[in-house]
């Protein structure tokens, strides 16, 4: 035989039935639960199989199941609907010409709310830019987000990022970034210099499957490694890096997950449109973590819903409304359900959830508007565009602002 060149395709192509038979399941219930002490040379079924909790019938069973109380649950699908109603608002406006640009997180909403349900207000949290989800669990108003979104007067970074690239000290939000995987470094730095103050909190950080192929991903997985950091370190596998499939990131090898492993991490593949075990991994790894246990790599197996962003096209390079075949349902439907079957909740409850949720956010834009619009004012201060680069201002700054303040007329 002759070397050959192994060329990753997707399974299913626009017009193709949509195919997912390559997604390898395990029933819900059937990994064990490891000590958190445990040696990651002893988990490798759960780098390889998948964590589940719910099973088909929406019950919770096995190992992993956290036992949240019905309230817990309850708060856990509230900031899941908000995030999808505030997603479906402002794709709205954008596609309205009102917001330049805005990505969804729709079928991922899980792996941001019950992860950030599960951590301590004080961890810091190193988002990319889908999970929202840990806006709304960390308490962020929505005026503020929106106002991001429109660069306006009280955009909190000041006209100079993109859309959806929110942050908060206060909440202890890292700011998030267009240059992807920079966040996983910067969390285990974070994590390094906790661990060194004999902080109790940790870090956690999120990336797509896709960044895993950037330099940072492997610079952090070997820094904390090495040093124990007390960091998680999440892969959200959407399967789709904007046109390109999970397996040209090295998907079709071997699990994402099994990374973790190759570096001596415990590796966690886990459903991630399965509430209670996205909480559950989450509150293991953080157990771990803030015991001396060092870092866990968990890969959560979703699946992007909506477009990359109101930029792309999916339709372009997958079938049609292909997310509604997923075989791990919707996040939002099987929590939603598994409440119902406790006896915690109804359909009726369910509407009146998102009509008051629809309420607020539409309540929540009204006011942002009064702090400017995309094409009307009022207007941030130009001279901000020189602030917060030196710690004092340079010369040639100088000059360029004040000749900047003449042509204005100032």
């Amino acid at each position: 035989m002759k070397p050959r060149l192994h060329v990753p395709a997707p399974p299913a192509r626009p017009g193709q039935a949509p195919d997912f038979s390559y997604l390898q399941l395990s029933p819900a219930g059937e990994l064990p639960r490891p000590e958190i002490g445990a040696s990651w040379r002893d988990m490798g079924q759960l780098a390889t199989g998948l964590v589940r909790v719910l099973d088909d019938s929406h019950h919770a069973v096995g190992a992993w199941h956290p036992h949240l109380d019905a309230h817990e649950l309850q708060v856990g699908l509230r900031h899941m609907v908000l995030t999808r109603v505030f997603d479906d608002r402002m794709v709205r406006t954008q596609r309205q010409g009102k917001l330049s640009f805005y990505m969804k997180s729709t079928g991922e909403e899980a792996v941001a709310v019950a992860a950030g349900m599960a951590l301590q207000p004080g961890d810091m949290l190193f988002p990319a830019y889908r999970q929202q989800g840990l806006q709304m669990v960390r308490g962020q108003p929505l005026v503020d987000l929106m106002c991001q979104l429109l660069s306006n007067s009280r955009d909190m970074c000041k006209g100079r990022q993109l859309p959806v690239m929110y942050h908060s000290a206060k909440a202890r939000l890292f700011s998030i970034s267009g240059n992807l995987a920079t966040q996983f470094p910067q969390a285990v730095g974070w994590a390094m210099a906790a661990a060194i103050k004999g902080e109790d909190h940790i870090a956690a950080t999120w990336t797509g499957e896709g960044s895993t192929a950037e330099a940072d991903f492997h610079h952090a997985l070997l820094f904390a490694s090495v040093y124990g950091a007390p960091v998680i370190l999440n892969v959200v596998n959407n399967q789709w890096a904007i046109s390109t499939f999970q397996g040209t990131a090295g998907g079709e090898q071997n699990t994402f997950a099994a990374r973790g492993p190759a570096y001596g991490l415990p590796g966690l593949r886990v459903d991630g449109n399965d509430y209670l075990a996205v909480y559950a991994a989450t509150r293991w790894a953080a157990d771990r973590a803030r015991t001396g246990g060092g870092a866990t790599l968990i890969e959560l197996v979703t699946y992007r819903a909506a477009a990359h962003s109101t930029s792309d096209d999916p339709s372009r390079y997958r079938p049609r409304n292909d997310h509604e075949l997923w075989p791990l349902g919707d996040p939002i439907e099987r929590l939603k359900q598994h409440l119902i079957k406790l006896g915690a909740w109804s359909e009726s409850k369910h509407e009146a959830l998102v009509a008051e949720l629809d309420a607020q956010v539409a309540s929540a834009w009204k006011e942002a508007l009064t702090y400017g619009t995309l094409n009307e004012g009022p207007r941030l201060d130009r001279d901000l565009m020189f602030d917060d680069v030196f710690k004092e201002m340079p010369e040639h700054l100088r000059r360029e602002r004040d000749m900047l303040r003449r042509e204005l007329g100032q």
